[in-house]
């Protein structure tokens, strides 16, 4: 079942283009990522879902109700909808307690009961109750602000890049506390960011959006590893690209005999490799440059050596009128097995290339 649906939605700031017929459906319970460069179009669709903006054309639905259809909007206040925006957008003048029961009826016998059941929830102790918001860290501002959209119960969370202020360390640790906090309460969520690895780690659901379009909406494994297109495989992560000719299930490559997830023959495609998917193994020297079905030799150009990560360059020494044989292969990996410059070394390749359409 579907909580939200969007419909060849589209949106325009006189010549500017914000989006342009966006399609999504968003599942009960699950979690969806939006992610994709600055200025895409990621918070205008948000703030469409919100009600804060309407659209030029397309309709917002939830739970089967026409929430705007480029004619009429149900207004924000209305749709049940919870909002954490980046900065927490947290009311300066009250303390905690009044920010998180801001939209709680004061005639509510059970409100300071449920303020301060939120605190605990959001993993925050009854002491901040009292404090305002220039008292409290970033995290904790964050914590207060989720807790005050969880106070209505919306039927939808939406969260804009809600962690993109915090340290890296209190950012992983407020990201699984928010997921579990949203998974028990079984609110269904959006989230937008521009942290390829925050969607795919938080996400059922993520959707790569660029100038306004969504270029492949599915679950984040599949993105990862069988990218629609070439913008979609960089955006989501290192990947290593070759032009190839495909056929019987393999393509020749500067790093030898690769399987492809494409049996048909083909020629002039684009095949994708993830970075995990070679490793560098020690070589004898005098040993043939090309090895079995999926290896091949190198010498190592260049270490980058970066304490817990190392980035290594690798000059391939298979056939070189192969397309990319006169570019490097540069791989990460742990430091403490980082190679050294003049390495010779065996190429190993797992798994299966994708074939980019």
């Amino acid at each position: 079942m579907s909580v939200l649906e969007l419909k060849n939605v589209k949106r325009r700031y006189g010549a500017v283009t914000a989006l342009d017929g966006v399609d999504l459906v968003v599942a009960a319970g699950s979690r969806t990522a939006i992610v994709g460069p600055s200025g895409c179009g990621k918070t205008t669709l948000l703030r469409l879902i919100a009600g804060f903006e309407t659209p030029d054309e397309g309709t917002v639905a939830m739970d089967g109700r026409t929430l705007a259809d480029g004619k009429s909007a149900v207004p924000a206040y209305r749709r049940g909808i919870g909002v954490v925006m980046q900065d927490g957008a947290l009311f300066p003048h009250l303390t905690v307690a009044e920010n998180i029961g801001f939209g709680l009826s004061r005639k509510d016998l059970h409100r300071g009961k449920a303020i301060a059941e939120l605190i605990h929830t959001v993993g925050l102790g009854s002491e901040c109750l009292g404090r305002r918001p220039d008292q409290l860290s970033g995290g904790q501002q964050q914590r207060v602000a989720l807790a005050r959209a969880m106070a209505m119960k919306p039927r939808l969370m939406l969260l804009d890049e809600p962690f993109s202020a915090l340290d890296t360390g209190l950012r992983a640790t407020m990201r699984k506390a928010v997921e579990r906090l949203l998974e028990a309460a079984r609110i269904t969520t959006i989230l937008v960011t521009h942290d390829q690895a925050e969607a795919l780690s938080f996400a059922d659901q993520v959707a790569v959006m660029r100038e306004g379009k969504f270029l492949q909406v599915g679950k984040p494994r599949d993105l990862y590893m069988k990218p629609a297109s070439r913008m979609v495989a960089e955006f989501l992560g290192d990947a290593i690209i070759f032009s190839a000719r495909i056929a019987d299930g393999f393509a020749q490559t500067p790093l030898g005999r690769v399987a492809v997830d494409m049996a048909e023959t083909r020629e002039n495609v684009h095949i994708m490799l993830r970075p995990e998917q070679v490793s560098l193994q020690p070589a004898l020297r005098g040993k043939n440059e090309t090895t079995a079905s999926g290896e091949s030799m190198g010498v190592v150009s260049d270490v980058e050596f970066a304490g817990a990560i190392s980035t290594v360059s690798v000059k391939l020494l298979n056939d070189p009128d192969l397309p990319g044989h006169q570019t490097p292969l540069v791989l990460k990996g742990p430091g403490i097995e980082a190679r050294s410059v003049g390495d010779l070394v065996r190429i190993v390749v797992r798994g299966t290339a994708h074939v980019l359409e």
